[in-house]
């Protein structure tokens, strides 16, 4: 006990002497003043919106506790959870540069953040797979709506046809006008004819949900390639086309209420109207009948084929790339739906997938979700296995 205490007396005083520690402890004890900012910090973001943010966060997370280092960044540590915190000061000591990620609850067990996410209004799921093993399962079984999720599917594909030489991944695709979609992404602005090369349309799909990328590897691929690895979503919807059906009450009446045959006739239709503006589809609203559906245990499945690309890691969502060997992420949401899905490797070469699913018709509060399945990748990179 004593040389506890001792050494959390020294890493104390080591906190206590680092800035940037002691600005994040500042963030959370004391009223927040816009002098502790840099002038082109606050052109962005002003103190009293920093102020508001950390009056979320203490409201949900209860008393504050104290600050330890992560890797290079830090953590804000409270009763009832943890506050992954990037900090960057400039030469006088102000912050320059402060993103507050997620929170993450503190849990005690995989069982307890199952419980957790159970409590959670609506349709929920939850898988935690060491290797093939479930160490925590809740209707892991059954198909929920899970967005851009799916996009997992596309990335399979893909890689199945580079495996069997039918694609490469310095090949190159020109961007096409009537391939093109809405965000998320950046590729629906940049002009038809640009030519990009596979791992780039799939770096982009995969790091940036870009839906413009994901789109473009569809057609490439067929749509049936695609739909191998899509579980019951067939026809598999691109984007475009989802986005279309949403926004035309013919078509979705059709779709709606169609055998697959008549499913893919009003997906060629979709395909070949005009893509509907951001207002247009804002307006119609979400409307989780039209949707991408799949269980955890299809998505586990599929996270874990995407480890064999490094690709598929470059956004790591909510994991610590310090932490782990290697990370395979995708999430996808919508209004009234989230998924989080995270294949991982350890460093001792252990695999692990955690991925979560939550749909309510009357909306999700994604920092909910986020807190419990932050807790959860806690607990695995600490070792927990129940």
């Amino acid at each position: 006990m004593r040389r506890a205490l001792v050494l959390l007396l020294v890493l104390g005083l080591a906190l206590a002497a680092d800035p940037a520690a002691e600005r994040v402890r500042a963030l959370f004890t004391e009223p927040i003043r816009a002098e502790w900012f840099s002038k082109a910090f606050l052109a962005q973001v002003s103190a009293e919106r920093v102020a508001a943010i950390v009056r979320q966060l203490t409201a949900q997370l209860g008393a504050f506790e104290g600050v330890r280092k992560e890797g290079e960044n830090y953590v804000a540590v409270f009763e009832k959870g943890e506050v992954p915190v990037v900090i960057r000061l400039d030469e006088k000591g102000r912050i320059a540069g402060l993103f507050l990620k997620p929170p993450r609850s503190r849990l005690r067990s995989l069982r307890e953040a199952a419980t957790a996410i159970e409590k959670l209004p609506g349709k929920t799921s939850l898988l935690v797979l060491e290797g093939d093993r479930p160490l925590v399962e809740h209707a892991a079984g059954t198909r929920l709506a899970v967005g851009s999720a799916f996009k997992l599917s596309v990335l399979a594909a893909l890689m199945e046809a580079v495996e069997n030489g039918d694609h490469r991944w310095g090949e190159t695709l020109p961007l096409r006008a009537a391939w093109k979609s809405l965000p998320s992404g950046a590729l629906q602005d940049w002009p038809a004819g640009t030519p990009l090369t596979l791992a780039d349309l799939a770096g982009r799909m995969m790091a940036e949900s870009d839906n413009t990328a994901t789109d473009h590897l569809i057609h490439l691929l067929g749509r049936e390639r695609v739909e191998r690895f899509a579980y019951q979503n067939r026809p598999l919807l691109a984007t475009r086309a989802l986005f279309v059906l949403r926004t035309d009450p013919e078509l979705k009446e059709r779709w709606l209420k169609g055998d697959e045959a008549e499913r893919r006739a009003v997906v060629r239709e979709a395909e070949a109207r005009p893509l509907p503006t951001p207002e247009e589809l804002l307006a119609a609203g979400a409307d989780l009948r039209l949707e991408w559906r799949y269980s955890t245990r299809e998505l586990c499945a599929l996270a874990y084929r995407a480890l064999k690309t490094p690709l598929s890691g470059i956004n790591p969502g909510l994991a610590r790339p310090e932490v782990w060997k290697q990370i395979a992420f995708k999430g996808g949401s919508d209004l009234g739906a989230l998924n989080l899905t995270t294949a991982l490797v350890s460093k001792d070469d252990r695999r692990y997938c955690v991925a979560a699913t939550w749909n309510n018709p009357e909306g999700v509060e994604a920092d909910r979700l986020y807190a419990i399945y932050g807790g959860v990748l806690d607990l695995l990179a600490r070792g927990t296995r129940r």
